[in-house]
């Protein structure tokens, strides 16, 4: 079949090898533009127009697919994209964590003629959160399962009917990186699975999602990393662990912003104490005991600004745990 693929991230480019390996021709890929990143703020292009570049795919990067747009830059690219779609030839469209909302104009374009039109990969059991982040607020939310959604695509916010769905155990230790690697896999699986009915000409049963349960999965801010230690154990060892690996849970200790990447909750047998919420009470074989509002969390895994993660007994051990107090500072 030939495909148009529009994505972004590491998830989208699988999802795009996946379809490539398949046997399946990528006639254009979309993708956001080139953003500047890292210490230098070199322009960096994305994962999806990487694998395009080394395939010898076209690719577009228009800022806005809407027509509209008041900017004459954005609305020429917008224009340019809505051409090119118009006129090559292709059989149906696959959006994966595209970053861009895709209006009914361009929809349309992909339900034309014999065309299958648009099919979106995402990760979660909607309608359960729908949006941004749906893999972060999982965890966050102490979800015990997620999942994989096969979409065909419509004007809504993830609304669209369900083609193929296939769910996952959320691990007790899992990290918004771990479930991202494992809901990438499944989801490229899945969707090549699709496309290859699609060509056998296999019928689709599409499944209208449920108008109860709908939860929307907010774009993660930064602003959310904070650790507040008053609140309980498990609420920031779930933190903790979708903030892994952006923006990264963080906390000030002396004056330092400390980041934290894995955790566990403490047995109550190891340790037991009544401390104010952020005092760091001791040692642990893997970590280092921190006193929350309700429970005590266990560190695995710190970081120093500027430095590279280590283990989190490692990285406080030489301020010396019982010489003086360790109090990470409360969240203002």
């Amino acid at each position: 079949m030939k495909i148009v693929f529009a994505g972004t991230p590491e998830f989208a480019a699988q999802a795009m090898c996946s379809i490539y390996d398949a046997g399946h021709e990528i006639v254009l890929a979309l993708t956001q533009p080139d953003r500047r990143a890292g210490r230098g703020m070199h322009l960096q292009v994305s994962p999806v127009k990487e694998f395009a570049l080394q395939n010898n795919i076209p690719v577009l990067q228009p800022e806005t697919l809407r027509r509209t747009s008041i900017d004459p830059q954005k609305r020429a690219q917008a224009l340019a994209a809505y051409d090119q779609l118009s006129t090559i030839e292709f059989d149906a469209m696959v959006v994966v964590a595209y970053g861009l909302i895709l209006p009914q104009e361009i929809l349309d374009i992909t339900e034309r003629s014999s065309r299958f039109g648009s099919f979106n990969i995402h990760a979660s059991l909607l309608p359960r959160w729908r949006g941004a982040a749906p893999i972060q607020r999982a965890i966050e939310s102490g979800d015990l399962k997620t999942g994989v959604c096969i979409m065909q695509m419509d004007a809504g916010l993830d609304t669209g009917d369900t083609v193929l769905v296939a769910d996952l155990v959320i691990a007790p230790d899992e990290t918004s990186a771990s479930l991202h690697d494992r809901l990438a896999s499944l989801g490229s699986k899945l969707i090549v699975e699709v496309l290859g009915s699609l060509q056998q000409g296999k019928e689709m049963q599409l499944l209208p999602q449920a108008t109860e349960g709908i939860t929307y999965a907010e774009k993660i801010l930064k602003s959310e990393a904070e650790i507040d230690w008053t609140l309980s154990a498990t609420e920031i060892d779930r933190r903790i662990r979708a903030f892994n690996p952006f923006p990264g849970a963080s906390s000030n200790l002396n004056g330092l912003a400390m980041k934290f990447w894995n955790s566990k909750i403490a047995d109550s047998k190891d340790v037991s104490a009544a401390n104010t919420a952020g005092d760091v009470l001791g040692f642990s074989r893997d970590g280092v005991y921190i006193q929350c509002g309700e429970g005590v969390l266990e560190v695995l895994e710190m970081q120093k600004p500027g430095g590279k993660k280590i283990d989190a007994k490692a990285c406080l051990q030489p301020l010396g745990i019982g010489e003086m107090l360790l109090r990470f500072q409360a969240k203002e």
